[in-house]
């Protein structure tokens, strides 16, 4: 660390920190269901009189052992999620959280897995219904929500097909992207190549989950295997400099989520993570929670961590924000407006 930053730490004040954790803040990587404030989702089981007892801890925060297990109860959580109407009031306690947390533009990954199974139609359905949750969020808190729709990687290539049919069926103004997420060490990216290309002949923008618990090579994969212009995590890139520095020269955009990553046990702690490396060697790097409830995180918290841990003041936030709105696979004119809510106010 330069001199520079340990001054600019040792002057942040509490007023600073204040105002860096009230910056509006663009999230490119949260995953819907992971969103879901475990009250709501003991709440939903309780009226269902379904039993996900085990999926939380005694102060009733959600409970797992590692990143596998973690997988497991996500799934047991969103197992209480049966109808539109559920998915419709999850996006709302959804947006009430991030909007509190200063958030003006979210995008989420969504899964017709877990919205209709797989099916075309069904999966309409339940879309409309997330999205017209959307729209009043939209108005009462001008939080704006798009959607990526997601294969599940341990599901395997021959459902994500499935999955990208739904997303092709529904691509346009809202549904703007393709992501995969799931279980890293399952398969290969070209595994899933046909999905990719599916989406992206319907217009859809693309990333992949890679690099959070793979190294370097599978973040090549998910750049020249997939085509990807977006990665989730690809923090492992920085263990090697030739990748890190291909990102930089490709212009990848990375979703980053140190909280997520130092909760799981990715890196040991905050000061150990890459993100103000690979921001300062060129990558594109953004800011964003994952799972936020699962990881004991706000987008305020990873802010204010951010600035106790690398210096990072609000200019750096603030071009944070703009690379975001940069890299957010919306139309021109959201970007716009989101851009211009990120200039200071006069």
């Amino acid at each position: 660390m330069d001199e520079e930053t340990r001054q600019r730490i040792a002057d942040m004040d509490e007023e600073q920190l204040h105002r860096i954790a009230n910056l509006p803040k663009v999230e490119l990587h949260t995953h819907f269901e992971g969103c879901a404030p475990p009250v709501f989702i003991r709440g939903l089981a309780a009226e269902k009189k379904i039993d996900i007892s085990k999926a939380f801890k005694a102060d009733g925060s959600y409970a797992y052992r590692d990143f596998v297990h973690f997988l497991e109860v996500y799934e047991a959580a969103t197992s209480v999620l049966k109808t539109p109407e559920d998915f419709a009031r999850l996006c709302t306690a959804v947006l009430e959280q991030s909007a509190e947390n200063g958030v003006i533009y979210q995008e989420t990954f969504l899964s017709p897995d877990f919205c209709g199974g797989g099916d075309v139609a069904a999966w309409r359905e339940y879309l409309h219904a997330i999205q017209e949750a959307a729209s009043v969020a939209e108005r009462a808190h001008g939080i704006v929500l798009r959607g990526i729709v997601t294969p599940i990687r341990h599901f395997g290539p021959d459902k994500a097909k499935r999955t990208a049919l739904c997303a092709a069926e529904t691509a346009g103004d809202w549904i703007v992207g393709l992501g995969m997420g799931g279980d890293e060490n399952k398969g290969k990216q070209r595994d899933f190549a046909y999905a990719f290309d599916m989406a992206r002949e319907a217009g859809l923008r693309l990333t992949t989950h890679a690099g959070e618990w793979r190294g370097p090579e599978e973040v090549r994969d998910a750049v020249n295997d997939l085509r990807v212009e977006r990665i989730g995590h690809g923090v492992r890139a920085i263990y090697d400099l030739a990748t890190v520095d291909m990102l930089a020269e490709r212009e990848i955009t990375l979703e980053v989520c140190p909280g997520s990553n130092v909760f799981l046990g990715v890196f040991p702690s905050l000061d150990q993570h890459p993100i103000d490396q690979l921001r300062r060697r060129g990558v594109k790097v953004t800011v964003s929670t994952d799972d936020p409830p699962f990881f004991h995180t706000t987008m305020r918290d990873e802010y204010v961590n951010l600035a106790k841990t690398f210096g990072w003041d609000e200019a750096i936030l603030t071009d944070i924000n703009k690379t975001a709105a940069g890299a957010a696979f919306c139309d021109q004119t959201t970007r716009d407006a989101i851009l211009k809510k990120l200039e200071p106010s006069s």
